[in-house]
């Protein structure tokens, strides 16, 4: 999972591309870059490391231009090492093009090895993204009247596109002389929005993964990009969009309203946080039936993103509701920390317990997922240190038994702790003395409450559904061996690599 944006602007837009990457850091932590058109020139730079540490005064000075885009990398493992499979990328032929990419293509090696063998392009790295900025560089080439470019040959490069490309693809992109383009995959799965702000030199346009970027920076949010939409907005401020995919259909990664997104954002239709209050009621229902509310001295979040669920969870079942465990905020999300030695020696580094909130006491902790398991262990282990009685653990998502294959880093089912293990085995494993899923049903529920039109979404990693149709047990064991063949025994030993996740860099 990335988070990408993009400005058509009518001043310099370098400190605007620069803001939105910071209220977009939350979906990538691995590395960050911003590029910039100036007349016919792009202006590019990009390293690894959170937004605050990679752009210097320097760096800014040299991003001039009213129009750009930029993005956040969130990289499975084995793709962080290289500092060429940053975005944006950039190829010069036709037109000249910079791109930035959020999601995972399916059928990427295969794309690949038609670009070098029928259009004769080269790829550089072991991106996936790459490999669809070529597929559009070839089919905006094919689109194209002689030398000129317009809107219908740009929307037809992208319906073609959308024939060829499987998997999730939210993209903007920058074409030289023309404007910015922004699409999404015929499923819709990763999100993309579009927000508008009239100055007095005119209107100014922003795309992005989240409206809250566009919030941040004084933009309205006008709508959503449908699944399988382009939308054009050309220099001089004129947006166009056009349908270019058949059968096209919503079917919205639910990760992304449990976990991923920030809960201040509005995703399709749906407030993230209003979706993870309506998960802590359903929730607090399963728990109701499940548990003695009797044996719950009081609920605690494991912070931040379970917190909405928790809160309604405890006032739903008149139970105390306390803040036990601080975060630093300073470290990053251990979800996205790519290698499993890191990711658990950073849990003790992010969250600390407050002793009395425990002493004595039993304890439900709600978390939004349980997915390796690792900080799950970590954190029953801190609160039974802190002198808890009793430590009872409730995910306001379901079990985690699935690969995801549309960016989310779950490679393979050996590292999830949910795969060959019923409930109470997972329980064991994680140390608490009880243990409460939500169902996959009244997760959905709970998005769906709030945008009735919502009639799928992906959910791969818990029912193992995958909407591409795609995607065959082959595929996922392939994965998985090609996983365990790039692990390096040195790294694993030092903690800075774990036995998991896949080369190609997702966007």
């Amino acid at each position: 999972m990335c988070g990408i944006v993009g400005v058509i602007g009518r001043g310099p837009v370098n400190q605007l591309l620069y803001d939105s990457l910071l209220l977009l850091q939350h979906r990538g932590q691995d590395a960050a870059g911003i590029a910039t058109v100036h007349g016919n020139h792009f202006n590019m730079y990009k390293a690894h490391g959170l937004v605050r540490d990679v752009f210097r005064t320097r760096n800014m000075r040299a991003l001039p231009g009213s129009s750009g885009l930029g993005q956040v990398r969130y990289p499975t493992a084995g793709s962080s090492a290289s500092e060429e499979e940053a975005q944006p990328f950039y190829v010069n032929a036709p037109f000249g093009i910079m791109f930035a990419h959020n999601g995972n293509l399916t059928n990427w090696r295969e794309l690949r090895e038609s670009l070098y063998r029928v259009d004769r392009r080269h790829i550089n790295t072991n991106s996936d993204s790459e490999v669809l900025l070529n597929v559009l560089a070839h089919e905006l080439q094919s689109a194209a009247n002689g030398v000129s470019l317009d809107e219908d040959a740009i929307f037809r490069a992208v319906s073609a596109l959308h024939n060829r490309v499987r998997g999730a693809y939210a993209v903007v992109a920058q074409i030289s002389g023309y404007g910015m383009l922004a699409f999404r995959d015929p499923h819709g799965i990763r999100p993309l929005c579009i927000g508008r702000q009239d100055t007095d030199e005119g209107v100014e346009w922003m795309v992005a993964s989240e409206s809250v970027a566009l919030d941040g920076n004084g933009f309205t949010f006008v709508r959503d990009v449908q699944p399988g939409e382009a939308v054009f907005i050309d220099l001089d401020g004129r947006l166009v969009s056009r349908q270019c995919a058949d059968n096209a259909e919503l079917v919205p990664c639910i990760f992304e309203y449990v976990y991923f997104a920030r809960p201040d954002s509005l995703i399709d239709g749906v407030s993230v946080y209003a979706a993870r209050l309506r998960m802590g009621e359903y929730l607090a229902d399963k728990v109701a039936r499940n548990m003695r509310l009797g044996d719950i001295d009081v609920v605690m979040p494991i912070p931040d993103s379970s917190r909405p669920a928790a809160m309604q969870l405890a006032a739903r079942l008149n139970l105390d509701y306390r803040e036990g465990l601080i975060k630093n905020r300073y470290v990053g999300r251990t979800f996205i920390m790519p290698g499993q030695a890191v990711r658990r020696k950073s849990v003790r580094q992010k969250l600390n317990a407050i002793g009395m909130e425990f002493k004595g006491k039993n304890v439900l902790l709600v978390d939004d997922s349980i997915v390796r398991g690792t900080t799950s262990r970590e954190i029953v282990d801190m609160a039974l240190a802190a002198g808890a009685n009793k430590v009872y653990f409730a995910s306001a998502a379901p079990p985690v038994r699935y690969p995801n294959v549309y960016g989310i880093d779950m490679p393979t089912q050996a590292e999830l702790i949910a795969t060959g293990r019923d409930d109470q085995e997972i329980a064991r494993a994680i140390g608490a003395d009880g243990l409460v899923y939500q169902d996959l049903a009244d997760m959905q529920q709970a998005v769906r409450d709030f945008n009735p039109t919502l009639k799928r979404f992906e959910a791969s990693c818990f029912d193992g559904q995958y909407v591409t149709g795609d995607i065959t047990p082959e595929y996922l064991a392939r994965l998985g061996e090609q996983a365990r063949s790039e692990v390096d025994p040195e790294l694993v030993a030092s903690g800075l690599q774990s036995n998991m996740g896949y080369a190609a860099n997702r966007g």
